[in-house]
């Protein structure tokens, strides 16, 4: 999507400010013991409480409101029965649609007590994706974002998993402009323009490369095994650098 007027604008920070708060929200209700089935039931009440829909649900048919994955799980995890424990590696992923518009968060959480290493992954998870949103702004080269995050990554004694990307995002979920890496790719040669929004979202790990599919059509684990984070914002390429429209408040 691209922005055109304060119209859209307008509707894209109240459904984005929607996202980032359903997912303050379950961050801090995480905790040992509850399943993810109740974890996400914390999700979609907030969202239905605001006004917006499920995205999964409304795009593709996924089996529950918001996005749950457990330790060797990176994506797409389906809730459930599962029951989170102290010193797990949560990933949530939110996405809601409200008024045609729609926006597209996530953020990993540590369950405490937990190792040092895992702290660290999670700090520079955060680090990685600020240092991709640092190459966001109109006319600069989309190949930016990913060779900013290549080298933190690099330097940080990290891999990259390199067949999630980010993508574009507004009127649907999955828009133009499609699979924006996160990772050095030296084939892009695509611009961002004034008021292009889209996500970034780097999949840092502890060494795993890629993404691969598991025992039901939705969950994704790394290849190989290998603790796993990822933080997203939803942002508007302007001429003054990014404007991040999922911060909650």
């Amino acid at each position: 999507m691209t922005i055109s007027n304060d119209d859209d604008l307008k509707e894209l920070r109240e459904i984005s400010r929607i996202v980032a708060n359903t997912l303050a929200a379950m961050g801090k209700a995480l905790e040992p013991g509850m399943t993810t089935a109740e974890l996400d039931q914390i999700g979609r009440a907030a969202l239905e409480n605001a006004g917006a829909r499920p995205a999964p649900e409304l795009a593709y048919s996924f089996p529950g409101a918001t996005c749950i994955s457990v330790n060797e799980e990176i994506a797409h995890g389906i809730p459930g029965p599962r029951r989170i424990a102290a010193g797990d590696l949560v990933n949530i992923d939110v996405s809601a649609e409200r008024n045609g518009f729609f926006s597209d968060t996530g953020a990993s959480f540590a369950v405490p007590p937990v190792s040092r290493r895992t702290e660290r992954l999670c700090r520079d998870g955060r680090r990685a994706l600020w240092a991709g949103l640092g190459q966001v702004g109109a006319g600069k080269p989309l190949a930016g974002i990913g060779q900013a995050v290549g080298r933190f990554a690099e330097k940080n004694g990290y891999t990259l998993v390199r067949n999630l990307a980010s993508h574009g995002v507004g009127r649907s979920l999955h828009e133009e402009p499609t699979e924006i890496a996160t990772w050095p790719e030296r084939s892009e040669r695509r611009l961002m323009h004034n008021g292009l929004v889209f996500t970034v979202e780097p999949f840092l790990s502890l060494g795993a490369n890629w993404a691969q599919s598991g025992g039901d059509p939705w969950t994704l684990y790394g290849e190989p095994r290998a603790p796993t984070v990822q933080y997203e914002h939803t942002v508007v390429a302007t001429t003054n650098g990014p404007l991040v429209l999922t911060l909650p408040g």
